[in-house]
């Protein structure tokens, strides 16, 4: 069983017949779906699903790209929602696994930097007071979030999102706990900084994600990404590394499923 660390299962088009693409994972091996939120937006949205669906988790944060819509209450409700989920005795809390997807994203035109940094770092205080790891997103924005981590360490570890970056970046990283999400990226040829950074990796250290309906894998351009087209980064990884397909599974799974306290 493969399991997609990163997939925004609340968008087009699954939202419409969610129990269809749940299929099509399922027959792909993909068994288990994480699904990061993005803001207040949609955390009742991806929450419901979760409750749903046994095989679906759920994620609370906010995400840099949609900084615009977030603000100081935003951080007040995260904590409020978090509490109720994590720390209260109400919902079940195993089916919030992390904090995010948060990070920093200093790719948008006009970014407000300092609020964004001012919600990473909060997020990151809130992640190690409900024990929870972080989802990370990063655009543009390395060594500042390099920074932040260093002074706030997230004690639950965390995954970096859709990693595109050098090999010393990626050690830099692990070395703080955090694991590197590997995706759709990798299985286009002419991504050779990042497929020679994830083959040099320790298998231990990597995740899987589709990040769908974005970053869609090589030859299905222009198409929303679903999360059982994993299979086709499973095989990239096959191909450019060393392990068999079962060890990847294995290590994979095994190591998603630890940072996410999800039963296998």
């Amino acid at each position: 069983m493969f399991i997609d660390s990163h997939c925004h299962f609340d968008f087009e088009p699954f939202a419409s017949d969610p129990a269809h693409y749940l299929e099509l994972a399922n027959d792909a091996g993909v068994g288990k779906i994480v699904i990061p939120s993005v803001g207040e937006r949609n955390w009742q949205e991806v929450q419901q699903l979760c409750r749903q669906f046994d095989n679906l988790y759920y994620a609370l944060g906010l995400h840099p790209f949609f900084s615009n819509e977030h603000n100081v209450d935003s951080l007040s409700r995260l904590a409020n929602r978090l509490e109720e989920v994590v720390g209260g005795a109400g919902e079940n809390n195993q089916k919030c696994v992390a904090v995010g997807e948060c990070g920093l994203d200093f790719a948008i035109a006009d970014a407000d930097r300092e609020q964004q940094i001012e919600l990473l770092s909060a997020q990151l205080a809130l992640a190690n007071k409900y024990a929870l790891p972080v989802i990370l997103h990063c655009r543009k924005a390395y060594p500042e979030l390099l920074r932040i981590l260093r002074q706030n360490p997230p004690i639950a570890g965390g995954v970096y999102h859709g990693f595109s970056g050098s090999l010393s970046q990626a050690e830099q990283v692990i070395d703080l706990g955090i694991k590197i999400g590997v995706g759709g990226t990798i299985t286009y040829r002419r991504a050779n900084k990042t497929r020679n950074t994830i083959a040099s990796l320790p298998l231990a250290a990597l995740m899987l994600e589709t990040d769908a309906p974005d970053m869609p894998v090589a030859g299905y351009q222009g198409q929303p990404n679903r999360p059982d087209r994993l299979r086709n980064i499973v095989q990239e990884l096959v191909d450019i590394r060393k392990e068999s397909k079962s060890e990847i599974e294995k290590i994979t799974s095994l190591t998603t499923a630890e940072l996410f306290q999800i039963s296998m």
